[in-house]
């Protein structure tokens, strides 16, 4: 079965119009022969094969001529409505040319969305423009090196004096300098940096401001920041995280980003309508980020998964031929619930995506009641979705043997850009805390029979606690067990939270004794949207073939019972599955198993990863795995000579030693 053209179509848009389609498959492929085929954008050295500071000059250097390229292939008037930006920045495309992280990713992906989300029109016409053309570059300067997610503890201050009408920015402390930016160490000659803000002697809590750090010119430094570079990290080396520090560092009162929140003239502070409208650029990039763990995932599952169907090792039966690994069930087992997961977060993006818009579009209007559902879902969705890519691509590569551990199989770089995302824009136990916050006070709604918004409405029947209905093998069957779980965990926490209060514990005490439950009751509640939204949307699919509908529930199928099974002293404990229905729902696991198996390969062909977006010597779309592996090795610099130089330096002289 052919799933090439039939899996791109699915994975690329929900889109009815097929010509309108096929015009955007062409313009993605003329995107991609654009970029591609410049010799310039070539990858002639693996990064790994460079310094450090090359491979930050190679980024910007890079950075710089797509950003131009951009333009021109706009100007060809093939850009159509695709989003080029997000291809380059985040996407398949520029993970292709800049495998070690771009260095003016969070220009678009922070800068300018923050300055767009909380800067008066008046500030968004004196900066937009300036940084829509890159006359500035600007980073996005939060988290410092003593805190990261609890933004309320952060320690630089800015202070504003009324004779002046100007904040003066200052680090008090050494953990008080701003820590990781992307772009910050030697790229970025502006910031919007979060400080706390005081005036008339009164803290008024985290706000942002628009602050230069280097001359336009020279690019130096100004007086008062201090700035550079924080090292070598796991991957994303190109990025150039960086650090900041202020000393006195004096900028305009109309700096501040007043969208929301303002200070007068005079000193006076006029609050935000609601705390919760700045975190606005937060929830934006988390959004982001579920559907580049997709994306990054199915890099990991292509490679796997062809690499499985050319690799030869034992055999099943001792008269057989040599079995291809992916006839091994266990082998099976690794590929193809990280496959699901691919098409489980891909869902999942869209519908939060979609989400984040139709809030967004609320905001502007003036009402606020969807925004706690949409900071709750991104928060846990961020979570869930990076941890699970990141767990699954590790997994995935481990199951190319030894081949996976090289570089050339890009499976490392793809697993350091995944883990990465698990710590950053929000920690993820941190993150399901908040979600869990949110979801105690959902209960309780429930429990007072209040109506609750869509992604928590089956806590209302929960509080109702009907009879259990017998268990039943289908997938409308599971989502009402995820669902059960969930509940039960919330429950449960809220139960054991009010306990401790009532015995004498204070309410943060409390919340932190049971925070293993709250936080594990947020997964569970995610695990019920990704599986809901899963099964629904591959329901609703009509645009496909029948027997592509046919695998894609397989592939559906295989996720939602491998997550039963995975937490099945969850499900026994709250739902209506019991000892007996589980050696059922395993054998099940491994029909689906066998089923996908003709398939497999045909599908993450689907995804149409062309081969220099994929990176890998392993999952190169001929197949010839050997000779890549091959070719690749002899591009190291150590094979340009048959003799090193520490021979006769060291070695010789060492083995002649007779020590």
């Amino acid at each position: 079965m052919k799933f090439r053209h039939a899996i791109y179509v699915y994975v690329s848009q929900s889109c009815h119009n097929h010509k309108l389609l096929i015009f955007t498959i062409k313009i993605a492929c003329h995107l991609e022969n654009f970029f591609l085929k410049d010799p310039e954008l070539r990858m002639k050295l693996s990064p790994k094969y460079l310094s450090h500071k090359e491979v930050y000059e190679d980024a910007v250097k890079k950075s710089c001529l797509i950003l131009k390229k951009v333009k021109e292939f706009q100007d060809t008037g093939r850009g159509g409505d695709i989003n080029i930006y997000s291809q380059i920045l985040g996407g398949m495309l520029g993970s292709a040319i800049l495998k070690d992280g771009n260095p003016l990713s969070l220009h678009f992906v922070m800068f300018i969305p923050t300055i767009m989300g909380q800067g008066t029109i008046e500030q968004q016409a004196e900066w937009i423009t300036r940084a829509w053309f890159c006359n500035i570059i600007g980073t996005y300067a939060q988290t410092e090196l003593g805190h990261g997610t609890f933004i309320r503890g952060l320690e630089t201050t800015s202070t504003y004096d009324p004779s002046t009408q100007e904040f003066i920015l200052n680090s008090p402390t050494l953990t008080s300098y701003k820590w990781w930016p992307g772009g910050l160490g030697h790229t970025a000659n502006y910031a919007v940096v979060v400080a706390q803000l005081y005036t008339k002697s009164e803290c008024k809590g985290i706000h942002p401001f628009i602050v230069q750090l280097r001359d336009e010119e020279t690019h130096e430094p100004l007086p008062g920041i201090k700035i550079g570079e924080i090292g070598t990290k796991l991957g994303m080396n190109g990025t150039n995280n960086g650090f900041l520090g202020f000393d006195n560092y004096r900028i305009p009162r109309t700096n501040m980003l007043m969208k929301n929140s303002k200070i007068l003239e005079d000193g006076t502070y006029v609050k935000a309508p609601n705390s919760k409208l700045t975190y606005g650029t937060m929830m934006f990039v988390r959004v982001v980020l579920i559907k580049d763990a997709s994306r990054y995932l199915s890099k990991a599952c292509t490679i796997a998964i062809r690499y499985s169907a050319v690799r030869k090792q034992g055999q099943i039966k001792a008269e057989g031929p040599e079995t291809q690994i992916i006839d091994y069930v266990t082998q099976q087992y690794k590929l193809f619930p990280s496959l699901a997961t691919c098409f489980a977060l891909l869902m999942a993006a869209d519908y939060i995506w979609e989400l984040y818009n139709n809030v967004n579009a609320e905001l502007d209007q003036g009402e606020l009641e969807r925004l706690p559902e949409l900071h709750a879902l991104s928060c846990c969705l961020k979570a869930v979705a990076t941890a699970d890519a990141t767990v699954a691509a590790e997994k995935l590569r481990m199951s190319c043997g030894g081949h996976g551990y090289m570089d050339a199989s890009n499976l490392p770089t793809t697993y350091g850009l995944l883990t990465a995302m698990c710590t950053y824009e929000g920690e993820n136990t941190v993150l399901l805390l908040q979600t869990a916050r949110y979801l105690v006070k959902a209960w309780k709604q429930a429990v007072n029979h209040e109506s609750l918004p869509p992604t928590v409405k089956y806590l209302e029947a929960a509080a109702r606690r009907g009879k259990r209905r017998p268990w039943k093998n289908t997938l409308t069957c599971i989502i009402i067990a995820h669902q059960a779980v969930a509940a039960g965990k919330i429950q449960l926490a809220v139960e054991n939270m009010e306990r401790r209060i009532k015995s004498g514990m204070s309410q943060e005490d409390a919340w932190n004794a049971t925070s293993i439950e709250l936080s594990q009751a947020a997964e569970s509640h995610c695990r019920v949207f990704l599986v809901e939204t899963y099964i629904n949307g591959v329901k609703r699919l009509t645009s496909v073939s029948k027997n592509l509908h046919q695998v894609l529930l397989q592939i559906c199928e295989i996720y939602s019972i491998y997550w039963v099974l995975q937490r099945v002293g969850d499900f026994l404990r709250f739902s209506c599955l019991n000892t007996q229905d589980v050696p059922v729902l395993q054998k099940r696991l491994e029909e689906l198993l066998s089923l996908v198996r003709p398939n497999a390969v045909g599908i993450v062909d689907g995804f149409d990863i062309r081969d220099e977006i994929l990176g890998s010597a392993l999952g190169a779309y001929d197949g010839n795995v050997y000779q890549h592996l091959f070719d690749e090795a002899m591009k190291s610099p150590l094979n340009q000579k048959s003799v090193n130089e520490s021979y006769h330096k060291y070695l010789k002289p060492f083995m002649k030693s007779n020590l």
